[in-house]
């Protein structure tokens, strides 16, 4: 449902609150969750005629919400071997002994069916249809292929990227333009985003045994320049909203404000391939996401 592209900034390490409650909370990567939430929101927002019904609104975010919990915790169960071996994820519930495979398993598979249930139930069956292939891509593509190709990073970038589309999907059961260019938007900026923690976190990775990054890039210059690559992808799709007058000049100028933030990143990283251009990478794409979207609602024409 989402890569680890969506980490949070203290990445260093990452700690459980404490008790069953918070190993849950962890399990389920619920500070993760948050940017599937909005992501659902504002794809029904922007589907949505005035008003908004608000009851289908908050099924469309609790089934997405649900399916991407579940899909969370059958990734932390498929990899729970090689979590002990990275600092930053050896202290999850499950490499720490805190939490049972089984019930790790039946966690994911009981939420994971439980939103895919609940948006055919309250929504429809397309945005149903989206989340199953969301969580299915991310369990059955994403996860095994991390320890095979860099190549992995396209394959969760899709899957991350399908949220928006549910959220239209629930308002809307049609995939029209506007739910394509929030695909486009979402599946571009995960990969400057996840490139930077993948450079910044590659001797982990390694460690780890999982295949991040190209092999052969000892220097970074081919993870900067296809950093570079995704940002300038990542402009144009931010631009296809006006030109095709889904919205107003009010987004255009924060869309290019907040672009040409990104591309000054993505240019640093290119320069300097350190950890803290990457960090400065990372932190500015945090920060770009959430403006963004939150424009696309407020300008909407």
């Amino acid at each position: 449902m989402k890569t680890e592209a969506a980490a949070p900034i203290e990445l260093e390490r990452e700690l459980a609150e404490p008790g069953l409650w918070g190993d849950v909370l962890t399990l389920t990567k619920a500070r993760l969750s948050f940017l599937v939430v909005v992501t659902t929101f504002v794809g029904f927002c922007l589907a949505s005629p005035s008003p908004l019904n608000w009851l289908l609104l908050v099924n469309a975010v609790v089934g997405t919400a649900l399916a991407a919990a579940g899909a969370a915790a059958l990734n932390q169960w498929m990899e729970m071997r090689v979590d002990r071996l990275m600092e930053r994820t050896r202290h999850r519930p499950l490499p720490a002994g805190r939490v049972k495979p089984g019930a790790a398993l039946a966690l994911g598979v009981a939420l994971s069916v439980g939103g895919i249930g609940w948006l055919a139930w309250t929504c429809n069956a397309m945005s149903a249809y989206l989340a199953a292939a969301t969580v299915f891509i991310y369990i059955a593509f994403y996860t095994p292929l991390k320890r095979k190709t860099s190549l992995c990073t396209i394959v969760g970038a899709v899957s991350g990227a399908i949220p928006p589309m549910i959220g239209w999907a629930a308002a809307r059961p049609s995939l029209d333009l506007g739910a394509w260019v929030l695909f486009g938007v979402l599946f571009a900026w995960q990969m400057p985003h996840f490139l930077a923690i993948a450079w910044m976190y590659r001797d982990e990775y390694a460690q780890a045994g999982f295949v991040m990054l190209r092999r052969e890039d000892a220097t970074g210059a081919a993870t900067a320049f296809e950093a570079l690559g995704f940002t300038f992808a990542l402009v144009g799709v931010t631009l296809i909203p006006y030109w095709s007058g889904m919205l107003s000049e009010a987004y255009l100028s924060g869309a290019l404000l907040l672009d040409a933030g990104m591309v000054g990143c993505a240019l640093r990283f290119l320069v300097e391939r350190s950890r803290p251009a990457a960090r400065m990478l990372f932190l500015a794409s945090i920060a770009f996401l959430p403006l963004l979207l939150g424009l696309m609602v407020v300008a909407r024409v």
